[in-house]
């Protein structure tokens, strides 16, 4: 059995409460789980992406023609009932 099998069963083993305490630890214990590490990485990737660029300058173009056509996100557009 790897290491790896070990931990999940370990992780299988424990009490709910002592999972869910696990899951909200992970980000401190995993830090690639981190949301703003993978973005920053994916922002400081070096290599060109064409069609992403072009997207992006295409956006751009069209908020700087029209802004009133972004409307700027409010909280409440988050909210599932809404």
């Amino acid at each position: 059995m790897s290491t790896a099998q070990e931990i999940e069963a370990a992780i299988q083993a424990l009490p709910t409460t002592e999972r869910e305490k696990l899951v909200a630890d992970l980000p401190g214990i995993l830090p690639e789980l981190n949301g703003d590490a993978t973005w920053e990485r994916i922002l400081s990737d070096p290599r060109p992406r064409p069609t992403l660029t072009a997207l992006g300058d295409e956006i751009a173009a069209q908020f700087k023609a029209n802004p009133s056509r972004f409307p700027e996100i409010q909280d409440r557009d988050f909210d599932p009932g809404s």
